[in-house]
């Protein structure tokens, strides 16, 4: 391991070290390199109190062992606050980590993001919703950023895999482990298609304390965050508040008035959180923040989908649907498609603003 990744190790392991605190130490001591030959005097003059002094003059050896060790396998990166790819909305906020530990591709952390999250016990539409904007975003150019739990995070994960995005999920435990075990394999493709990220040293378990200080990550790495499912207790409530602080965008999509997983989103409306009823809501608020940025994609995502429409099931769900409300039951015996597909195919439609969803569950197409 070499001494610009063994200093931000070290510092990393420093009880209440800052950011700030540890770019002090870095000013004195010349970089981080040059910490492992810092004098007592040099941390110091820095300011560092003694019992920090020790942690860094004696670290403790096994641990960094171990971290050479993860470290030298491929795929595997420490991106310190110093790294061009550290993402560069959380440098912004004022209890940013000094250190990731990153596997996949360290160039995911420095895309536009959205963070989308919500229940982890979602209705079946909550998690079609998740996926189809996750994978519609993804194809615009958005990282979809998220938490790995079951549920929501995951249904956003794998729109985002399935759409060939890049997807980031920010863990509440040490990259070493994966939690929920159910999602080992979902980690292995976001590891290969993305980034899987974590601030917490290896080994450290899923604390119940650790997934609060998770959620200032996907929120503050992202230029805003999408509510899909929430009760009134949510965690991703948590996630919503951290955003607004942090001064990024809140969307919530909005739901039955008898589905208790939907009064955490219109709990959020309430206070402000931009209502969502297709992705066009998003490009709308977000558009401007990136510009030309995803200008491209956007307009090559536009030709997608519209070809996609000369796809002979899109045709004849087109033909089946007018400027009169009709319900999911007569556009399947007009189109002879099955429920599920059409249920999924006016989703796509809705989100690209081609259909537009009625109260009662019925369909037109959009004026």
């Amino acid at each position: 391991m070499n001494n610009l990744d063994r200093a931000w190790l070290i510092m990393s392991r420093v009880p209440g070290l800052t950011v700030t605190d540890a770019d002090e130490i870095l000013r004195h001591v010349g970089s981080a390199e040059a910490l492992h030959s810092a004098t007592r005097s040099d941390l110091r003059r820095a300011g560092v109190a003694d019992a920090a002094l020790e942690a860094i003059i004696r670290p403790d050896e096994a641990l960094l062992e171990l971290d050479a060790e993860w470290l030298s396998k491929p795929n595997r990166h420490l991106i310190s606050s110093h790294s061009p790819f550290y993402p560069p909305l959380l440098q912004e906020i004022a209890d940013r980590p000094l250190l990731l530990y990153v596997v996949g591709n360290p160039e995911a952390l420095v895309m536009p993001s959205l963070a989308i999250v919500g229940s982890r016990n979602p209705t079946r539409g909550g998690a079609k919703n998740a996926y189809e904007f996750a994978r519609h975003l993804g194809k615009t150019g958005f990282c979809i950023n998220s938490g790995l739990a079951q549920g929501i995070d995951t249904a956003a994960h794998q729109g985002a895999l399935d759409a060939g995005a890049m997807t980031v999920a920010y863990l509440g435990h040490g990259i070493d482990r994966v939690y929920p075990a159910a999602n080992h394999d979902l980690a292995h493709r976001i590891a290969e298609q993305g980034a899987l990220v974590s601030e917490f040293a290896l080994g450290s378990p899923p604390r119940r304390s650790h997934f609060p200080q998770r959620n200032r990550l996907i929120s503050g790495a992202s230029l805003g965050t999408l509510v899909v499912e929430a009760a009134r207790r949510s965690g991703s409530l948590i996630t919503a508040r951290l955003s607004s602080e942090q001064g990024r965008e809140v969307f919530a999509i909005p739901g039955s008035i008898h589905n208790p997983l939907t009064r955490g989103t219109h709990q959020l409306i309430r206070q402000g959180a931009k209502l969502v009823e297709s992705a066009d809501d998003i490009f709308t608020e977000l558009g401007p923040l990136v510009g030309h940025l995803l200008q491209q994609d956007i307009k090559e995502n536009a030709e997608e989908s519209a070809n996609a429409q000369l796809d002979p099931d899109y045709e004849l769900l087109i033909k089946a649907l007018g400027y009169d409300p009709v319900s999911i039951d007569e556009l399947v015996e007009v189109s002879g498609l099955t429920i599920e597909q059409v249920s999924s195919m006016l989703l796509i439609l809705e989100l690209e603003g081609k259909v537009e969803a009625l109260a009662g569950g019925s369909y037109l197409k959009h004026k």
